[in-house]
């Protein structure tokens, strides 16, 4: 990573630099489209000056939600700050043979006049980012992604897993702990801090927890991580897949995004004379993301398989409440306080776009501390176990659930809109009444198992 300080003709020169001694020829110029599936432009050797300049252009056209054709030239734009090279070595060409480095770097989309491109969802993080410095507020997270790990057959992925491992589980009985251990020490080449992985509840499923970093370093390593599990996965003949329910009776994959605010370098959640130690900033912080919850969870839980995993009975929030005690409610504020006070967002999946789904987070929190929300207090009971009238007396709203139901709420929330822009959120919402319209004309093996005899 460069020093703090460092100006971007050092950068490019201590970029080129290592390229040149690491023997990187390719690199590439990486981004993700709405839907938050990573794209890159590669470029040989001799032109990585010219794509540190940001003079590399590419058809916008043909990106998912981007542009029209008539308005297709976009440029990419790097962040010198985020050059890596990939630790393992690519196939070279069947002229030259052997195998070659290749570099990457993630880059802003910008228009042909160098403005900031409307749809580039990592952009949209940005300015959450400076809305919230603009109140002298910088947020970061650490997130806990889950993945299942699958066999492949005939080269293609199954839903058969490769182990009968459970919550914590060892070797021999959790067989992807040698792969999960290899995705781990290839994220940390990549200069990507990790504090633990584990083996998950579900066979198969696993778990790798994020350091606490700046909100954009996060979104960025994310992005990165899914690239790499699949990665590796695929290195060692099995399927990674960030689908958040692929099988049905055993938990799904979520991605529990922890989450504080500072200000002046001290924790804005910190109150040590408080209601339990947690400042107003917190807890008006909390009320944002309670009220806009449905508004953005389109965002954060995109697809129809999403809201299979948000069913009660399988640890996945349905129900919109806090607690500092139990992982029931929508929102969790662990026991540890002073610097390490934080909130956990628990209905997000790793199917989500990331820089989208921060945006969000932090606009509704920043939101909720404007207003003033008050979450109410904190819910301890286990909410799945409460009754229907229980439930109403603590007035307790559900999410969404379908897709459908989300995207209704997504139109009907103001800074939703407002904190996508235009652009994201009328290409986002087509995409998505699509993929629903697809999803309820398909006659599925459910509904054959069930109707076809009886009726």
């Amino acid at each position: 990573m460069p020093k703090p300080g460092t100006n971007a003709a050092e950068l490019k020169a201590q970029i080129l630099q290592r390229a040149e001694r690491e023997r990187v020829k390719f690199l590439r110029l990486q981004f993700t489209d709405i839907l938050g599936v990573i794209k890159n432009v590669e470029v040989p050797d001799r032109q990585f000056a010219e794509a540190l300049d940001g003079r590399i252009m590419f058809d916008g056209s043909s990106i998912e939600g981007f542009v029209r054709i008539e308005e297709s030239d976009m440029y990419l734009q790097p962040d010198l700050g985020t050059f890596q090279v990939f630790p393992w070595a690519e196939a070279g060409s069947a002229a030259g043979g052997g195998s070659v480095r290749v570099g990457r770097i993630i880059c802003d989309i910008a228009n042909p006049d160098g403005t900031p491109f409307a749809g580039c969802p990592r952009s949209t993080l940005k300015k959450a980012i400076h809305l919230a410095a603009s109140q002298g507020l910088r947020m970061k997270a650490g997130p806990e992604a889950e993945f299942f790990l699958f066999q492949r057959r005939d080269g293609q992925p199954t839903t058969e897993t490769h182990d009968g491992a459970g919550y914590f589980d060892l070797a021999p009985v959790d067989l992807g702990e040698d792969v999960r251990r290899e995705i781990v020490l290839t994220l940390e080449q990549m200069g990507i801090e990790i504090e633990a992985a584990h083996h998950e509840v579900a066979p198969g499923q696993h778990e790798v927890d994020f350091h606490h970093d700046d909100v954009l370093a996060t979104a960025d390593n994310v992005s990165t991580f899914r690239f790499v599990v699949k990665n590796v996965a695929l290195r060692n003949h099995l399927h990674a897949t960030f689908m958040p329910k692929p099988i049905f009776g055993v938990n799904g994959s979520g991605l529990h995004i922890y989450q504080s605010l500072y200000r002046d370098g001290r924790n804005a959640f910190v109150d040590e004379t408080g209601s339990l130690q947690l400042s107003d900033t917190c807890l008006h912080y909390i009320g944002g993301l309670l009220r806009h919850a449905k508004g953005f969870c389109a965002v954060t839980n995109p697809l129809v398989n999403s809201y299979k995993r948000l069913v009660p009975g399988f640890e996945a929030p349905t129900a919109i409440a806090w607690s500092e005690k139990n992982r029931s409610p929508l929102v969790r504020v662990p026991a540890a306080r002073g610097d390490h006070t934080r909130v956990e967002l628990r209905m997000p999946d790793p199917s989500c776009n990331p820089y989208l789904a921060f945006a969000m987070m932090l606009r509704a929190g920043l939101d909720g501390i404007e207003q003033q929300i008050d979450p109410g207090p904190p819910v301890n009971k286990n909410i799945y176990k409460m009754s229907h009238r229980e439930r109403r007396h603590l007035r307790i709203d559900d999410l969404p659930g379908n897709l459908s139901e989300a995207l209704d709420e997504f139109e009907k929330d103001p800074l939703v809109r407002d904190t996508l822009g235009d652009h994201i959120f009328e290409h986002f919402l087509a995409a998505k009444r699509e993929e629903w319209e697809g999803y309820i004309r398909h006659v599925s093996g459910w509904e054959i198992d069930r109707y076809l005899r009886v009726y």
